[in-house]
């Protein structure tokens, strides 16, 4: 379905802003505070080629660009999610496969949704830069930390970049405007789960206001 039927969801996106900046400040809190995690880390421990600060050039100017810029932002999701396969921890290893399974189902929409209504700009997200670090020689606590203070951010970036576009109303189809939805609602409560752990398991984390419970 084209624009003339995105306009009502737009609408409904406009009427929940005031709930979801309440929500988005607190999560931009938990995103924040594990920038500052990722900053204290040893320089090999923060060998992130671009770290939260990336986002920033994460702006969302068409629904082509939203979708080129999920394809690459989900591929990196599951990459950095098959790693948690070697975790200690059965919460992160069923953690890792939740985002294997629903990012990669989200990557194959995406990427058929540019196939169909945008050919030529299948998986292309220009100057998008990569957010998670090599997990790949980490294990124990080091990967599960690195995995979560990384995580986090990213799933932050998805966020920011789905309500970008609701807002804007630059959504032309109403199945890309669903899936903003959809990822913006989702992924903002997989960040609490994520803070949640790196508090229980992980000296030092605390709670932003708001969180505790």
């Amino acid at each position: 379905m084209k624009r003339s039927a995105v306009v009502g969801i737009a609408a409904g996106s406009a009427l929940a802003a005031v709930a979801v900046t309440g929500l988005a400040a607190t999560a931009t809190g938990i995103a924040q505070q594990a920038i500052v995690e990722q900053h204290n880390a040893t320089p090999t421990d923060r060998s992130l080629t671009g770290p939260y600060g990336s986002t920033r050039s994460m702006n969302v100017t068409d629904e082509p660009g939203y979708l080129a810029r999920m394809v690459a932002h989900d591929q990196e999701a599951v990459t950095a999610a098959r790693q948690l396969r070697r975790s200690d921890r059965p919460e992160m290893r069923a953690l890792g496969t939740a985002i294997i399974d629903r990012q990669g189902a989200d990557l194959a929409a995406t990427r058929a949704w540019l196939g169909k209504w945008y050919p030529g700009r299948s998986g292309t997200a220009t100057g998008y830069q990569p957010m998670i670090r090599d997990l790949s020689g980490l294990s124990g606590d080091a990967l599960d930390n690195a995995f979560l203070l990384d995580m986090i951010p990213h799933h932050m970036a998805a966020v920011t970049m789905s309500q970008q576009l609701l807002m804007s109303g630059r959504a032309q189809h109403s199945e890309t405007a669903d899936f903003a939805i959809r990822v913006r609602d989702a992924r903002h409560a997989e960040m609490f789960r994520m803070q949640r752990y790196l508090a229980h398991w992980f000296k030092g984390w605390s709670m932003p206001c708001g969180m505790r419970k």
